[in-house]
């Protein structure tokens, strides 16, 4: 049982901690085990090693491997994506090698048809740039999306681009271009996943979920005759359970590292891609990208804080010309050119012409005092879930899916 135990124990661990960095910060697990491992793994560990670099060697090694982490995770670089491809094709390299002889023609012809679609995926997202946002593309990013006035307003400007932001973009200062439909820069695919490549992203989470289960299957065919246990023994036994350890343990020797150790690899890792995919299918339902999870979940907490109110465009307009104009006459003291805080919102008479199948009146602000914004009391509700707030972009599971499938 040895060297089952250990195959199993490293690739569970490894398993395990893909999973934590990988998930740990998603707002949804931030309270959870899963949350607090991630902490402990990506925050807390690397300080207290800081801390004992700090009196060996005066901080040299943590230098360096500042230097070498800011390359690997702040700048954008095919390192991952590298060791990805690696991992890849040398696992199935190895286990086609060392299987195919074993194989019955029926199982050998699905191998490319599985095989190729991890890689053509994975060159479709990491190929992509339509969706950096640039001077000659702006306009049309400008008209791909309303703005919500709650994650996204109009007339905010970004810092880097000096381009004004669309709504649903966001800077990716790895990729350098603010990004259309943001929704996370994948250091798997060296590239930003948003308007048009989102959507071979999660056709390569798909492609590798079938890879892993069809490559675990066929390693479990090639290594049945060597699991072959008294079926009349009962499960509760553990005769039972000491001939199936001595089966795994002669089907793991039999295999090796090619098959076996392959195929447990496949077995205990497919559930990544797969739980992954899960998630972004929860998302693509709820009408949210991962940079917008992240927004509303700023927005929810700040609620709890009662800190947050509601108005809506026509009563924050009418105020707004009042300010102005009063009773018909320009305000000397306020003047036309600037209305208050509907122009700090960004909400005009006329939003940018977008061709977007649904509307939103709603205008929602934070306050540093938890009270409403101070002269337009009488304009704003305090809110205190997110069920009060109208989300603009979820057009319904059946819709929002199509979007995505159509690159948008």
């Amino acid at each position: 049982m040895g060297v089952l135990k250990n195959i199993a124990i490293g690739v569970l661990a490894l398993t395990l901690l893909t999973f934590v960095a990988l998930f740990g910060q998603l707002p949804a697990l931030r309270k959870t085990p899963i949350g607090w491992l991630q902490r402990a793994l990506c925050l807390r560990l690397p300080a207290a090693l800081k801390a004992i670099d700090s009196r060996a060697t005066g901080g040299k090694i943590t230098s360096k491997s500042k230097r070498l982490g800011r390359y690997l995770f702040y700048e954008q670089n095919p390192v991952v994506l590298i060791l990805f491809l690696v991992l890849l094709t040398g696992s199935a390299a190895l286990f086609i090698w060392n299987a195919l002889y074993q194989l019955p023609l029926g199982l050998v012809l699905p191998i490319p048809v599985v095989l190729i679609p991890p890689y053509w995926f994975t060159y479709l997202c990491a190929s992509h740039k339509t969706h950096y946002i640039r001077p000659a593309n702006h306009q049309d990013r400008l008209h791909d999306y309303p703005y919500d006035h709650v994650l996204f307003r109009p007339g905010t400007v970004c810092k880097t681009c000096n381009l004004a932001k669309p709504a649903r973009s966001k800077h990716c200062s790895l990729c350098g271009y603010c990004v259309a439909k943001c929704d996370h820069h994948c250091p798997w695919v060296n590239n930003c996943l948003g308007r048009g490549n989102y959507r071979y992203f999660l056709a390569l989470l798909l492609a590798l979920g079938i890879l892993q289960i069809y490559g675990a299957g066929l390693s479990y065919w090639i290594l049945k005759p060597y699991l072959d246990v008294d079926n009349t023994a009962s499960y509760l036994s553990s005769d039972y359970w000491l001939e199936l350890g001595d089966g795994i343990v002669d089907a793991v020797n039999m295999g090796g590292l090619s098959i076996a150790g392959v195929g447990l690899l496949a077995a205990t890792t497919a559930a990544l891609p797969l739980g992954l995919l899960g998630y972004h299918c929860y998302l693509i339902w709820a009408g949210m990208t991962t940079n917008e999870t992240q927004k509303w979940a700023d927005w929810r907490d700040d609620m709890s804080d009662a800190i947050v109110f509601r108005t809506t465009r026509d009563k924050l307009l009418t105020h707004a010309h009042l300010r102005s104009y009063g009773d018909g006459e320009a305000n000397p003291m306020n003047g036309a050119a600037h209305k208050g805080l509907a122009d700090d919102l960004g909400v005009t008479e006329d939003d940018p012409c977008v061709s977007w199948p649904i509307r939103s009146a709603q205008v929602i602000v934070r306050t540093n005092d938890g009270k409403p914004p101070r002269g337009q009391e009488a304009l704003w509700t305090r809110i205190w879930s997110l069920s009060d707030v109208d989300n603009l972009y979820d057009l319904g599971g059946w819709d929002n899916f199509m979007e995505v499938l159509h690159g948008r």
